[in-house]
């Protein structure tokens, strides 16, 4: 072997093919594109990451990742070559050239094994670099206009988009790339190998017919046959896949509720009936896993079977000349070789369908997850305007995500310092109105005028954030001014003195305060931030009627220019506000001025 013509010759065809490679993988990635679904599933989360005008460098990196595989599949033929003259060297007893053949084996194997590093860290790179980007991306849209509550609310309601964004996208990048450089790998080796495997295979008689290159013909027309029944046994795996991952999801958020309910459902006695929708569900796991493992004998067995077969097939037709001395024990040894690999590489598609099965349903599940979060940020037919100091509401009508007008034509001003109460029976839309002014709801129509900038939202159930006490303090602002005198000040006003040595521990602190605990540190919340309009959800509903006298009468003496809307059921609260609105279930309403 000439190795600087080799050399010359490797070069040569690398960069014709790769030139080849870009033109063709390009035109099928745009017809994949244009005329398929998941095609166009595909480039919904990569058209943004590869397009040159974001940036060209995932681009430069995909290439060089091709010119690698290209290199690999250029040295498997020199690999090959080696194969033909080794065995040759054996058979006729040639020490001298099987001791170059060894030698040249070690260039050829510290180039594999340097070409398999050098890819896994580019594949890796461009894999960390894309999930990156595309975790930005879901995430920025998913938190963007709220999408993450509205879409609780939509028809299709989207389920488990913890997952869709942790594991799916990194399923999707790595799927991805394994399988567009597996085609490009396998396409390529199916060319070249092809062409060796045509000078090495002879002419077979078949039925009195002459048949020159048969074993060409052969090894395509048993591997589209075998791919054909192969797709058709694999079929039903997408399906499986996907129920797989949404089943198992819907197991482990199940276990979480019970772990975040604890305390209610061991005061419920409620643990049957958890245990038995606990495996119920996972019942359903364990079916839809057997139904994978019956279907994946017959896909596997199948490419078993096939495989096996395709060991002996090339051997049976090729030893008929080695015996005639048409060839020698090289020729035999490398048509072995090639028609193992031709196989293998016209095989890829049959054997990857599995995979494809898993990437189809991971596509699905992304796509679902876009569609849901688009749909959630459609802005409402409601129009919110800012105003430097009062709500207004004009001809404002709300309804249920079923249709059912909750409240209707509300025509209403409340002015700078004054304090609203809206009552009315469960389920008539008292906490409805309260999303819909904070521009959460999109089942709404009107006109709303409310100060957009410096608004506070006190729940029955207030949110604390991991970290310490100073944290769930000034949420959702930042610690970086803290004034300790002011806030001790504020936890004795609330009664929470005993915390004071215990802002910055870092704890559970959801789990740790009693329900009353927290409201009471809601209300600190509301002090330190000082808002222009207060909206109360239920928010004294675990404190007794003297404490929530005493939260009201505080805010009104220390917040007194701050409009308050309370959403409340006690009478209690009545005496509190200065205006009350109450809604009936017809969507009717009545405004009491005290």
């Amino acid at each position: 072997m000439d190795y600087t013509q080799e050399i010359i010759t490797s070069s040569l065809w690398i960069a014709r093919t790769l030139a080849l490679t870009v033109i063709f993988f390009s035109l099928g990635i745009f017809l994949l594109v244009r005329l398929t679904h998941w095609g166009k599933q595909f480039w919904m989360f990569a058209g943004g990451y590869l397009s040159p005008k974001r940036s060209i460098k995932p681009l430069l990196f995909f290439v060089l990742i091709v010119t690698l595989t290209l290199f690999s599949v250029r040295l498997s033929l020199v690999h090959s070559t080696w194969y033909n003259n080794m065995y040759t060297a054996l058979q006729e007893f040639n020490q001298t050239v099987f001791w170059e053949q060894m030698i040249l084996f070690c260039f050829i194997a510290g180039f594999s094994v340097a070409a398999a590093l050098i890819s896994y860290y580019l594949n890796q790179r461009f894999s960390i670099n894309w999930i990156e980007w595309l975790n930005t991306e879901l995430l920025e849209k998913w938190m963007d206009k709220r999408a993450y509550y509205k879409s609780q609310y939509m028809g299709n309601n989207l389920d488990n988009p913890d997952q869709r964004i942790q594991q799916d996208i990194q399923s999707y990048v790595k799927t991805t790339l394994s399988l567009s450089t597996g085609v490009i790998d396998a396409v390529t080796s199916m060319i070249s190998y092809t062409i060796l495997l045509w000078g090495l295979a002879g002419p077979m008689t078949l039925l009195g017919i002459e048949i020159p290159r048969a074993m060409v013909y052969l090894v395509f027309a048993y591997v589209i046959f075998t791919t054909l029944i192969a797709f058709w046994l694999g079929k039903p795996l997408i399906r499986l896949n996907f129920a797989n991952e949404k089943l198992n999801a819907n197991y482990r958020y199940s276990l979480i509720r019970v772990k975040e309910y604890a305390e209610s459902i061991a005061f419920y006695a409620g643990e049957k009936v958890e245990k038995n929708r606990l495996y119920k569900q996972f019942r359903a796991v364990i079916d839809n896993m057997w139904d994978i493992v019956f279907r994946a004998l017959k896909f596997s067995g199948f490419n078993l079977v096939v495989s096996q077969i395709s060991v002996v097939f090339p051997l049976l037709i090729q030893v008929g000349r080695y015996f005639e001395k048409q060839i020698k024990l090289g020729d035999l040894m490398q048509t072995l070789q090639v028609f193992g690999k031709l196989h293998s590489n016209l095989s890829f598609f049959r054997n990857t369908y599995d995979s494809f099965a898993e990437y189809k349903a991971t596509l699905d599940r992304l796509t679902g997850f876009h569609y849901s979060v688009e749909a959630a940020q459609k802005q409402s037919k409601t129009d919110i305007t800012d105003h430097p100091t009062d709500v207004i509401f004009q001809h404002l009508s709300v309804k249920s995500p079923m249709g059912k007008i909750l409240i209707k034509d509300l025509n209403l001003t409340l002015t700078q310092g004054h304090s609203l109460l809206i009552q009315g029976q469960s389920g008539v839309g008292k906490t409805t109105l309260l999303r819909t002014i904070a521009g959460l709801w999109s089942y709404a129509e009107g006109k709303i005028f409310c100060p957009q900038h410096n608004t506070l939202f006190l729940s029955q159930r207030p949110y604390l954030p991991q970290g310490n006490l100073l944290t769930a303090l000034y949420y959702p602002d930042t610690t970086e001014n803290v004034d300790l005198a002011k806030i001790t000040r504020v936890l004795e006003q609330v009664q929470l003195a005993h915390l004071q040595d215990r802002l910055e521990q870092e704890q559970d602190w959801s789990r740790i305060l009693s329900l009353g605990e927290q409201q009471r540190l809601a209300f600190a919340r509301l002090l330190l931030h000082k808002p222009k309009v207060a909206f109360l959800d239920e928010a004294s509903a675990s404190l007794d009627e003297g404490m929530e006298y005493a939260m009201y009468r505080l805010i009104r003496e220390e917040l007194p220019n701050t409009t308050i809307i309370s959403v409340g059921h006690r009478s209690t609260l009545v005496p509190l506000h200065q205006q009350q609105l109450e809604l009936h279930t017809d969507g009717s309403w009545v405004f009491n001025p005290h």
